[in-house]
């Protein structure tokens, strides 16, 4: 169950796309050194509108690689950063994660999973039509979201491209991500 970071991203200014960099820092409680949405309290516009004082659970964000070749498969070419990840993943089913998962990130940090992104239109102004490919419904109906995790940041540390995640699952029972 364990993968690999494919590719790393920040971005020091509101934008939805995250240009690639060689390396990141965690930065324990905060999230991505230089980024904007790191902080203690929320940080995404949205969140910062409702209530500014809430605690930040969307600190680093993680996509699956995987969900680009799906997505391409019906024709919309997406590369890592692009939706705004912080850090693009290999080999590792991040949906079916729990709540409060660790993930163990190449030599030192550690993220802790709080939930799942919660896509937006902006998908749309990105590529016209994929906010309906990451979003979707499973046999019984139920809403799906395909766009990646959130977590905490737990430990820091520098995390690059072909670090090693190993998986370290929470007590049970285990609750189902849901949308933070």
């Amino acid at each position: 169950m364990d993968g690999t970071v494919t590719a790393v991203s920040s971005n020091s200014v509101y934008s939805f796309t995250k240009p690639n960099r060689d390396s990141i820092t965690l930065l324990a409680g905060l999230g991505v050194e230089g980024d904007v949405h790191a902080g203690v309290t929320v940080k995404h516009r949205s969140r910062v509108a409702q209530d500014p004082t809430r605690p930040n659970l969307r600190q680093v964000h993680l996509i699956h690689e995987e969900l680009f070749a799906e997505v391409g498969a019906d024709g919309f070419e997406v590369a890592p950063g692009e939706l705004g990840e912080n850090i693009t993943t290999s080999g590792l089913d991040l949906l079916a994660l729990p709540v409060g998962t660790l993930l163990r990130i190449g030599g030192a940090a550690v993220v802790e999973v709080t939930g799942l992104r919660n896509p937006c239109v902006q998908i749309d102004g990105f590529r016209e039509g994929l906010l309906k490919r990451v979003v979707g419904h499973d046999e019984a109906g139920n809403l799906v979201r395909k766009a990646g995790i959130m977590s905490v940041v737990r430990t820091g540390g520098t995390v690059r491209p072909g670090d090693p995640i190993a998986v370290e699952l929470p007590a049970g029972p285990h609750r189902p991500l849901d949308r933070v």
